[in-house]
């Protein structure tokens, strides 16, 4: 890993691109100083109370921004309310029953916009900035977010059951999808280190504890067998963390992968190939993961952002301004 730093530097250098429109406008991690200095404050209000009354909630707005992003870019379509003119990614596959938080977006928004006196944040940067202030209050590395993204006008299911990776994929799936929204496979394994944070559902690891126990610690096999039924529709809803310390950011997800203690497939496919060392890297120092997942964050919110003219700015978090 002698070449670490110089990856860290690159990866800083592309970052920086890929935060920039397809109109030209970078995003900037300034963007509100001078139109709304209330706004950042007024976003790490809300979260922080949001997390201290639920800490799982910390992890459930990061998966918010990831899921956002994966389809079609940080826009804050995931928000949106079906409609007649389009069905939205709520109820797509990966979000129906799981994705959640919603609730505590439109009252950021609501502050954000008392605070500002009008509408002048984005519901995209406001997932964005949740985001990072959930990472923060549970332990995690702070980080500069680029903001100026505008919201988009629509939503669509498809693009969300196409776009974001399952826990049941294997490594090579896993690497393809992440290359398709311009990630590396070192934004994979360090990305994927989110799940040191919050639960997972019974129906995403069903087939995994009863199916693959060969590759997974006998122990942690039978408590999420006591969790999980065998039946599908069983207690599918039923959580089960994904790491010893769900409310607290550190690194014991790559523990818990190097001890067969994976709680997804798609967790311990990261050993299947030549992830291995980067899991075994990140799980020795813990600093470079702090780092590195830092980075990654702000590579995955530089993904086709919506600025300048195109889209808008809602008013309401859950459907377009008319």
């Amino acid at each position: 890993m002698a070449s670490h730093g110089c990856f860290f530097v690159a990866m800083m250098m592309v970052f920086a691109m890929l935060a920039t429109a397809s109109n030209g406008q970078p995003l900037d991690p300034h963007f509100y100083d001078k139109v709304c200095p209330a706004a950042l404050p007024a976003i790490r209000k809300v979260v922080e109370e949001a997390v201290a009354v639920e800490p799982r909630m910390g992890a459930s707005l990061l998966r918010l921004h990831f899921h956002d992003c994966f389809v079609n870019g940080c826009d804050g379509s995931i928000l949106l309310d079906d409609t007649p003119f389009f069905t939205g990614e709520k109820n797509a596959a990966p979000n129906a029953n799981s994705v959640r938080g919603f609730d505590v977006i439109d009252r950021i928004k609501d502050a954000v916009n008392a605070a500002c006196k009008g509408n002048v944040v984005s519901c995209a940067d406001v997932v964005a900035v949740a985001a990072r202030d959930s990472i923060v209050a549970l332990g995690g590395p702070s980080y500069d977010v680029q903001l100026g993204r505008r919201d988009a006008r629509a939503a669509s299911q498809a693009a969300a059951n196409n776009s974001i990776p399952a826990p049941t994929f294997d490594l090579d799936r896993l690497v393809s999808n992440f290359a398709a929204h311009g990630l590396t496979p070192q934004d994979l394994v360090v990305l994927s280190g989110a799940h040191t944070l919050g639960f997972s559902r019974c129906t995403n690891f069903r087939d995994r504890i009863y199916n693959e126990t060969a590759t997974l610690d006998a122990s942690l096999a039978a408590q999420l067998r006591g969790r999980c039924p065998r039946a599908d529709g069983d207690g599918d809803d039923n959580l089960a963390p994904l790491d010893p310390t769900p409310a607290r950011f550190d690194g014991g997800y790559y523990s818990s992968l190097l001890h067969s203690r994976g709680v997804l497939h798609s967790d311990h496919q990261l050993l299947a190939g030549p992830t291995e060392g980067l899991v075994r890297f990140y799980g020795a120092n813990n600093e470079a993961f702090r780092r590195d997942f830092a980075v990654a964050m702000v590579r995955m919110g530089g993904l086709s952002p919506l600025t300048g003219s195109s889209g808008e700015i809602r008013a309401n978090c859950r459907k377009v301004n008319y």
